[in-house]
């Protein structure tokens, strides 16, 4: 089962890095600048969370927010946001103090309300931060999906013994769980995404760490090793290319 998302926020460049990783996790993703417009995507069509940023071109998420409930109370709300504990220097139209503080608040003086208690208080399903290391943060967009979508079948990547399953994390050879870090992870999900192709290190690099890592291509040399050294007798289908990258070659008996 494929889940749809719908991603909108005026800055969808800075968004760039979550939506691409969301995307190689197999999640099918629209996006969206006003409010106006996912409104009737979501008339058109069945989406199953809606991803909203601080700020739309044509109003506050906030405001957005409070709307989308006052239609849909059901559909789950994931905010991205820039520094989610920041606190709000004005109030978003449409909304009240007294729609933010928390029930119970008894004190004379309005107390301060970060982005991130008001999106809750709105009704968000959870909020995450584009700071954010971006496997923690898909990991709490699969966790939205299994506490608020229907069942749905494992997506499972597979060749040959190696099983890569995508809802769960996990990674199996011969039918035995293997434990592998994020990063290890992720290389093989390309590597079995893209097998008998010669996969650089740049490219590695750009896949897995993302376009703002300044770090040394090596790493990529650092972390094939620590899987091969977890995959047994399946490592013998990641090949190295000299001078180059690395080759899957499923084919290899």
């Amino acid at each position: 089962m494929k889940i749809n998302i719908i991603f909108a926020s005026k800055d969808l460049a800075r968004a760039s890095l979550m939506l691409e990783m969301l995307s190689r996790q197999g999640y099918s993703v629209a996006t969206a600048q006003r409010a106006r417009e996912v409104m009737g995507m979501l008339a058109e069509k069945s989406f199953d969370i809606v991803m909203v940023g601080q700020n739309l071109a044509d109003e506050e998420g906030l405001t957005f927010l409070k709307n989308l409930r006052a239609k849909n109370k059901n559909i789950p709300v994931i905010a991205v946001l820039e520094s989610p504990d920041t606190y709000l220097d004005h109030m978003p139209s449409g909304l009240t103090a007294e729609t933010l503080i928390p029930h119970g608040h008894g004190g004379r003086e309005t107390p301060k309300i970060s982005y991130k208690l008001a999106f809750f208080q709105l009704g968000a399903d959870e909020v995450l931060a584009y700071s954010q290391d971006l496997h923690e943060a898909v990991a709490r967009v699969r966790a939205v999906v299994r506490r608020t979508v229907s069942a749905q079948p494992d997506e499972v990547l597979k060749m040959n013994e190696v099983e890569l399953n995508m809802s769960s994390y996990t990674v199996h050879i011969a039918k035995k769980e293997i434990t592998v870090t994020a990063k290890e992870f992720d290389l093989l999900y390309v590597f079995l995404s893209s097998p008998n192709r010669v996969l650089s290190r740049p490219y590695l690099i750009e896949r897995v760490w993302g376009y703002n890592y300044f770090g040394s291509p090596r790493t990529v040399d650092v972390h094939v090793r620590r899987l091969r050294s977890k995959m047994g007798k399946a490592a013998r289908y990641v090949h190295t290319v000299p001078c180059v990258g690395y080759k899957l070659v499923p084919g290899i008996k």
